[in-house]
């Protein structure tokens, strides 16, 4: 049984990943409570220094200075280890909500790039990255001390209403300078990160073809237009650079110019006997601590508005593509394939591919499907085993709908060889094994059975010799064969190869074909995609594909004597308009060639 989606009931209001960090509210609260206490324990320096001007240097009392400064010192102890239990607290944090969203974070990108066919998979586990880090870092401290600097005001105020005044107006100075610095850079930060990621996606995707770059001599046209995405982030991030830095420098002074003057009209009051010494050297501290966390708040604004973006594209990420249903299980798959008036098209295409296409496969049968190039061979086999969605029509395994199946349970039971060859970063036998638990027997099985045993045990490491990304420390022939037994392993009841023979010299074809035919032996459903002809002697039935139908289906023998028959009459049609092009038009029109009717055995 597949493991069930930790999202059984989202909530539709919230989202996904607000419903997952509200799981461990009670967490913040214990996160606030600490910050709340550490806070608190924050008016003690000033207090203390307030004591050593007002109590100490007055009564000259050694006792009183000891106490008091033992006090201090079991505040400031109490202070830092709930300083070091918020931090732990927050880290652990950090790893359960990782563990609540990645997987599902992954499989969202797995379905956006199998349906939509767009490959920024590292993009969204960084908007993850910069969601977990913000609301368990520094940015929630700042969130959680902020409501701090009213009170620490209100402690100045009650020490002095005219220097709790100043702090006030410094204050409500400071935070409108933080909302000016948001309000200013939002829209060039969300544009230099909009570039940035352009940039970044149009490296990655394209430099992956770096052997046809540099063989036809397009590296300098493609740095152009990289160099083009990069200076329109690099001018963004300048213009959101140059504003935040002018608003910092405000701050900055602000902070330096509070803290002085507090304490020069601290002075004042002193003089005047308006206050003591002690208040003045306190409001001075407080006036500074109470600036600290709006300081903190603005420092992490960028980060705030990072993870709010990122907070933004996941939450659309999760909405396009929800849990996959498990739904209840059902038996392994005899190998029943029937197609039903099938209608689709590659992810984003708006002209459908396959049109009506109708035809069934069973256990025992090889049918080979051929065609020209565009007439839908691909498109079909990906629509076999489900990796694209009918937009008409139905394909049915074992008289199930193929997309009521759970992939986990009937991918082991499914042999798929793309005409896309994608090896993994792994050792041959963890390819050739899924990267599943490796079992020995069944790796070699699966290796002879694709006549790929021998060769493989030649290599250094043999089972173990690493493949390198994407499988470029083989060959293409090599990177075929052991896909195909990546395809065998397992003993899977319906195998779909598509054009299994591309890349495969004469000895690799005759593997290929001794394979095809022990699989059928093995009562297998093969279901095969070509359009070599040298591969058409295995089939029972052949399936001829023109312009996304079926242009003939049945009998391998009856098809391709219906097609030579058809071919023959276009023939001697074409010869007998030859010489009558002098002849009145109607007289030099041919016959309509019509798809020879062959119905499946």
């Amino acid at each position: 049984m597949a493991k069930p989606s930790p999202f059984p009931r989202v909530d539709q209001e919230y989202g996904e990943i607000l419903t997952a960090l509200l799981r461990y509210r009670s967490v913040f609260w214990i996160v606030a409570g600490f910050s709340g206490v550490i806070n608190m324990l924050m008016l003690a320096p000033s207090i203390y220094m307030m004591q050593m001007y007002d109590r100490v240097l007055n009564s000259r009392s050694e006792t009183t200075l000891i106490v008091i400064s033992l006090v201090v010192l079991g505040i400031y102890i109490i202070m830092s280890m709930l300083e070091h239990l918020r931090t732990q607290i927050l880290v652990r944090l950090g790893n359960q909500i990782d563990g609540q969203l990645s997987d599902r974070i992954f499989t969202a990108v797995f379905e956006r790039n199998l349906r939509a066919r767009i490959n920024t998979g590292g993009a969204a586990m960084n908007d993850l990255n910069a969601v977990r880090q913000f609301v368990t870092g520094n940015g929630l401290f700042a969130f959680f001390d902020v409501p701090w600097t009213p009170i620490y005001i209100i402690v100045i105020w009650l020490f002095s209403p005219v220097l709790g005044m100043l702090a006030l107006a410094l204050a409500a100075v400071n935070l409108f300078l933080g909302w000016l610095n948001e309000r200013i850079t939002k829209q060039s930060l969300l544009e230099a990160n909009i570039a940035n990621r352009r940039a970044n996606d149009f490296v990655s995707v394209n430099l992956r073809n770096a052997e046809v770059i540099d063989a036809m001599g397009m590296l300098p046209a493609l740095r152009s237009r990289w160099r083009e995405m990069q200076e329109v982030l690099l001018l963004k991030q300048s213009i959101a650079s140059d504003r935040a830095g002018h608003i910092q420098a405000y701050i900055k002074f602000l902070r330096l110019f509070m803290q002085s003057s507090v304490l020069g009209l601290g002075a004042y009051l002193v003089i005047n006997n308006e206050a003591s010494p002690g208040i003045m050297i306190a409001a001075s501290i407080l006036a500074t601590r109470a600036l600290s966390p709006l300081d903190m708040a603005i420092a992490s604004w960028k980060q705030f508005s990072t993870a709010r973006i990122s907070y933004e594209r996941l939450e659309a990420l999760l909405k396009a593509f929800p849990p996959r249903g498990s739904g209840m299980s059902l038996p392994a798959p005899q190998g029943f394939v029937s197609v039903e008036s099938l209608v689709g098209a590659p992810p984003g295409a708006s002209v459908a591919v396959l049109k009506g296409v109708s035809f069934s496969s069973r256990p025992g049968e090889v049918l080979v499907v051929i065609g020209p190039t565009g007439s839908g061979k691909s498109t079909l086999a990906r629509m076999l085993v489900g990796v694209w969605r009918a937009q008409g029509g139905k394909v049915r395994i074992d008289n199930a709908d193929v997309s009521l199946w759970n992939k986990d349970e009937l991918g082991p039971s499914i042999g798929y060889l793309p005409q896309d060859i994608e090896l993994f970063d792994g050792t041959i036998a963890e390819n050739i094994a899924r990267f599943g638990d490796i079992n020995p027997e069944l790796v070699i099985a699966a290796a002879k059975k694709a006549g790929m045993h021998e060769m493989i045990l030649q290599f250094a490491q043999g089972y173990d010799t690493p493949v390198g990304e994407n499988g470029n420390a083989v060959s293409g022939g090599q990177r075929q064969r052991i896909a195909l037994a990546r395809a065998l392993y397992g003993n899977p009841a319906i195998l779909i190869l598509d054009e299994p023979n591309s890349n495969l010299d004469e000895a690799g074809e005759e593997a290929l074909v001794q394979s095809i035919h022990q699989a059928k032996t093995e009562g297998k459903t093969i279901i095969l995609a070509t359009h070599r002809p040298s591969i058409i002697s295995v089939a029972d039935n052949l399936l001829v594909m023109r312009d996304g139908k079926a242009f003939a289906h049945g009998p391998r023998d009856k098809v391709l004597a219906a097609m030579a028959e058809a071919k023959r009459r276009a023939q001697q049609a074409a010869q007998a308009a030859e010489p009558a092009k002098v002849a009145p038009p109607e007289a030099a029109q041919a016959p309509r060639q019509e798809p020879p009717q062959v119905s499946a055995a």
